[in-house]
């Protein structure tokens, strides 16, 4: 998936290589879960609760979503509310203080949105539909600028930079000791633009090739002759979580950076759909032999450059 924009200071970034995999933001997610359950048992609105703390009830409905952080006093003071005993309102506090903490992503927020490589950092797999280009976990470095270069003109040289440096910094959740599950489907058209010029994009389809090798790497090709399909309105990751009271959330892409949904039709109406996207795409082994033939033979080669439709 892409990253969300912003602007940003011209400070130097350190290198980063991710070998932990404990989130923030997915203990902030899970604290907020926790919040509202137990507000819920208690028969307490939002409103009590916010007069109570006094502060806004919107502020409430932000920790409870796992939108902003909770303090350890913010939250011993709405366990207290909720009459839960001290042992448990101790576990909990150091949820909190444990999603207070900086993700190694942090010193880059000025050129991404958080959330989403936050959730993808405790995710046990993700499942993603791609319409356009190679999803961020398998960019090369060349693609991946060209990419950013060409999506956002209205960006420095150094945040383009910056922003080549989160991906490359993401993918090592391929690789590491604890490697997420990745599932791509790729529509034929991600194959057929090159992106950067011809030997970037040689680069990067031999890339796709070489990750496809590893055993927790599944990739699809969904080609033209596929026809209409069920992922037609858009592109999608699917990411879930090996702890029970983390749900399933769906990242839905956009130009301004994506929507999450969490609800369980909603979660259920992408999981069909990718079911339905994998089932017309090409197997996986027969995807990894088609995106090597492009390697050698691209498809942009077979028209001359500038030619006209006729």
């Amino acid at each position: 998936m892409r990253d969300g924009g912003g602007t940003l200071p011209n400070l130097p970034l350190p290198e980063v290589t991710v070998t932990e995999r404990r989130s923030p933001t997915i203990r902030r997610r899970r604290l907020g879960a926790e919040l509202r359950r137990r507000r819920e048992a208690a028969g307490v609105t939002i409103e009590t609760v916010a007069e109570r703390l006094e502060c806004s009830a919107s502020k409430i409905s932000r920790i409870e979503t796992g939108h902003t952080s909770a303090t350890p006093r913010d939250v011993r003071d709405m366990l207290g509310i909720y009459g839960v005993s001290t042992d448990e309102s101790e576990e909990l506090v150091q949820i909190a203080r444990e999603a207070r903490q900086k993700g190694w992503w942090h010193p880059y927020s000025t050129v991404l949105t958080g959330a989403y490589v936050g959730l993808e950092q405790a995710a046990n797999s993700v499942r993603a539909y791609e319409q356009q280009v190679v999803p961020g976990l398998l960019q090369t470095e060349e693609y991946a600028k060209a990419m950013i270069r060409a999506a956002r003109p209205d960006i420095t040289a150094d945040e383009v930079e910056r922003r080549v440096r989160v991906r490359l910094n993401r993918q090592s959740l391929l690789t590491q000791d604890d490697p997420i599950d990745l599932w791509v489907v790729l529509d034929e058209a991600v194959l057929s633009r090159p992106v950067g010029g011809d030997a970037v994009m040689r680069a990067q389809l031999s890339r796709l090739v070489e990750a496809a090798e590893l055993p927790n790497v599944t990739l699809q090709v969904l080609t033209f002759e596929a026809g209409a399909h069920a992922g037609m309105d858009g592109t999608f990751a699917i990411l879930d979580f090996p702890e029970a009271g983390d749900p399933d959330v769906v990242y839905a892409e956009n130009a301004t950076g994506g929507l999450f949904l969490e609800k369980s039709e909603e979660l259920r109406k992408y999981v069909f759909i990718f079911d339905h996207i994998r089932a017309a795409a090409l197997r996986p082994e027969e995807s990894v032999a088609v995106i090597g033939k492009l390697a050698k033979e691209p498809l942009w080669k077979s028209r001359p450059r500038g030619s006209a439709w006729t």
